[in-house]
Parts: C-alpha cells; structure tokens; sequence
C-alpha cells in the first residue's frame, strides 16, 4: 500500500499542477490559482467522502495531500515562465493520477459494501470530479464531457476493480494494480492515438 501511497501523492502533484495551469491560463491571481489546484487535486475524494458519509474528509486525516496540493501550486505560479518541460510528462503523471484516483475511490466504496454502480461511481467520481470543479471554475466545458476517452477510461478499470474482487480470488494488491494499469494504458494510448468517443454530429450530417 505504500506504493498505491507514492502514486497517490504523484497524481495529487500532477492534478495541481493542472489545476493552477488553468488558473494562469484564464489570468487569475494567486489565490485563484491555488484554490484551482487544491479542487483540481482533493475535490473527488473529498465529495467522494462526504456522500459514503466517511467524515471528515480524506483531506483533513492525512494533511499531506493539503499541503502537497499548495505547495505544487504555488511552485506552478512561480516559475511560471519556466515550465515549458511539463507539456510532456504532465499527460503521463496526470494518466498515473487518473488509474490511481479510480481504484483508490473504487476500493473504498467496495470496503462501504456498495454494489457494482455505486462503487464504480465512486470510482470515477474520485478520479474526475476534481477536473470537472477546475473547468467550471475556470469558465471551460469539463473535458470529462468533451471527445476524450477519460471518463470512459475510469468506467472501464472501476468496473475490472470490482469484478476482480468480487469474483475472483486474486489477491486485492494485485486487482488495485491490474485495475490502475488498464486505466492508465488506456488514458495514454487516447492521447498517443487521439481515440475519442463519437458524437452525435459523426452520425448525423447534414
């Protein structure tokens, strides 16, 4: 769990950072950015937390999440103007995030005995709600409802997530692993090969 612990925290910094980039992209000043990179960060699991009712939230038991999520932000706001390295790895570390958000919301809701909507909900819920929170903020169409396999991507490792530990014996450890690599696998290869969902006007030309 201590590795699911790293990866944890590599996907809060990765989700801050995204969050305060935002913010400087739509000009916002210091709080605004950090206020994007905490919600961007800890808003899921904090709404995941507060509707399993496992009060108070995440945030408030291990502070390192808090103060991780500042602190990336912050740095982001101040050097600015010298992170043009992160275009690349940001998408890698924001994917790692991702498949490590659904399984950590997925496990939690499996371990409130919630069925198979409920904790893949959770699931993705954890792993999207806080981008969601950023894009409204900043005054954009979340890209959860946008043409990227994103959302879809977190369906698919919360629904293995739970099958794995309902109907097999596998060891938990294992199905969390198998569960975060099918999202992340997925999420990278959307943005390697631009895959993304039809929409209605694919369909329907006039």
């Amino acid at each position: 769990m201590s590795f699911l612990y790293s990866l944890d925290l590599l996907g809060t910094a990765a989700f801050a950072a995204s969050g305060a980039m935002a913010a400087i992209r739509r000009e916002m000043d210091l709080f605004g950015v950090l206020m994007l990179g905490l919600v961007t960060a800890c808003g899921g699991g904090t709404l995941r937390d507060l509707l399993l009712g496992d009060t108070p939230p995440f945030i408030f038991k291990d502070e390192t999440y808090l103060y991780l999520s500042v602190a990336v932000a912050l740095l982001v706001f101040i050097f600015r103007h010298h992170l043009e390295f992160l275009h690349h790895p940001l998408p890698f570390f924001d994917a790692v995030g991702l498949g490590t958000f659904v399984v950590i919301g997925t496990g939690k809701a499996l371990e409130f005995k919630l069925g198979l909507f409920g904790s893949v909900m959770m699931g993705v819920m954890t792993a999207t709600a806080g981008g969601m929170i950023r894009d409204l903020l900043s005054a954009q169409v979340p890209m959860v409802l946008q043409r990227e396999v994103y959302a879809s991507a977190c369906l698919a490792g919360g629904t293995l997530l739970y099958l794995l530990h309902r109907y097999t014996n596998i060891p938990h450890a294992w199905s969390l692993l198998a569960a975060a690599l099918l999202v992340i696998i997925m999420r990278l290869l959307a943005i390697r090969y631009n895959w993304a969902l039809p929409r209605a006007n694919d369909f329907y030309r006039d």
